[in-house]
């Protein structure tokens, strides 16, 4: 009778813990009002460590289990109100669509602030509004290689940081845990001296540092973080005034919820985590400069100049933030001088299924679809023929 029960009672346990991890699917979309789709708002489960970044379309997904029904869907961005809502409340929803009431802001008492000032401040106070302590970003970073527009080179990784915000000037550690990566048709086959991800530190301006007397600033919009009144402030250079840098302050706080940057038009995306500290929510950026071409390749590709466009289009999205030092994992493996297409893990598929990648965006989708029409060659059976 006691071994009958045993196994009843074991085999209740397994279906128990079985049915608690079976993944849960939470897909919608974030809109205005107006039915608008809303791109790269911060979708996050704060308690958690589980987040994920709306796309150009406004989609997003959240891979969660049956533990994750009682949780707090938060989703902030900037100019609307913070909108939160219980898992289990959002999957009953019959349309799963997230409508984000707009935040107004007055430019006319905005206008009044010395926002020279608070350019100071904001610089001088990210020891105080960012996660300085150490914490792990889980990351999935793209790389599109474009050859006069066309797609021809798609990497993407599943990156482990250790970082300390952006008081200091690089990440810590990276680990590359996860890849996938498209055939490579490039004609010009350059590569880059460093993995790409070691540049979304080192090119942010917040790191390198801002000379603020270097530019002329001016304030040039409002809009609002979650509850709070945010001024955009725009530093043009005074050498050059094509150079610029655009940074979103809040009023009360001085923290800097985004930037945006001339050099490669950069922008950094930063939300609040559950201690109320800025960390990175996405980042991208393109590198564009010219190849010179030979006679024969310029006959053999059509071209009407000896140059070709080359571009590396970057995107980073922070899926996950873990600031509790007995979860951090991160092993650097990292290797000096080596491209972000020359690192040969081997595709595993049932790991690029499971994990919070947001839905295909249409810059996403209309690369994928040029990749798959150089040969007729799905972009999943890409990633499965390649030999790592």
């Amino acid at each position: 009778m006691f071994k009958k029960s045993s196994v009843v009672y074991l085999f209740l346990f397994l279906s128990l813990v079985f049915n608690a991890q079976e993944t849960i699917k939470v897909e919608g979309l974030i809109v205005d009002k107006d039915k608008y789709s809303i791109p790269y708002a911060a979708v996050s489960i704060l308690l958690k460590s589980i987040g994920t970044a709306s796309n150009d379309d406004g989609g997003f997904v959240l891979k969660l289990t049956q533990e994750n029904l009682n949780d707090t869907i938060t989703v902030s961005t900037l100019g609307f109100a913070t909108f939160k809502i219980k898992v289990q409340d959002f999957i009953k929803l019959e349309e799963k669509i997230i409508t984000l009431d707009e935040d107004v802001v007055s430019l006319d008492e905005i206008t009044l602030i010395n926002y020279k000032f608070y350019v100071k401040d904001a610089l001088n106070n990210l020891k105080n509004t960012t996660q300085r302590k150490g914490h792990q970003l889980n990351i999935l970073y793209r790389r599109f290689s474009n050859e006069n527009g066309v797609s021809r080179f798609l990497v993407e990784h599943y990156l482990k940081v250790y970082d300390r915000g952006p008081t200091s000037n690089e990440f810590e550690e990276i680990e590359v845990v996860e890849s996938r990566k498209s055939n490579d048709y490039r004609f010009a086959k350059k590569k880059q001296t460093f993995h790409a991800a070691v540049m979304i530190a080192k090119q942010n301006p917040l790191r390198k540092g801002i000379y603020r007397n270097d530019y002329k600033w001016e304030v040039i919009d409002d809009t609002s973080y979650d509850g709070e009144d945010v001024i955009v402030v725009e530093g043009k250079e005074k050498e050059n005034p094509n150079k610029w840098i655009k940074l979103y302050i809040g009023v009360d706080t001085k923290g800097i919820y985004k930037l945006e940057n001339s050099m490669h038009n950069a922008v950094y995306i930063y939300k609040k985590n559950k201690e109320g500290k800025l960390v990175l929510s996405y980042h991208n950026r393109e590198y564009i400069f010219n190849e010179k071409m030979t006679p024969y390749m310029k006959k053999l590709l059509k071209l009407n100049s000896n140059m070709m466009k080359l571009s590396y289009r970057h995107e980073a999205i922070v899926l996950g933030v873990v600031t509790n030092r007995k979860k951090i994992r991160v092993r650097g493996n990292i290797i000096k001088r080596k491209d972000i297409g020359d690192y040969n893990i081997k595709y595993n598929s049932d790991f690029w299924k499971n994990i919070n990648l947001p839905p295909d965006s249409k810059f996403y989708k209309r690369s994928a679809q040029q990749l798959e029409k150089l040969f007729d060659i799905p972009l999943e059976n890409q990633f499965k023929l390649i030999k790592n």
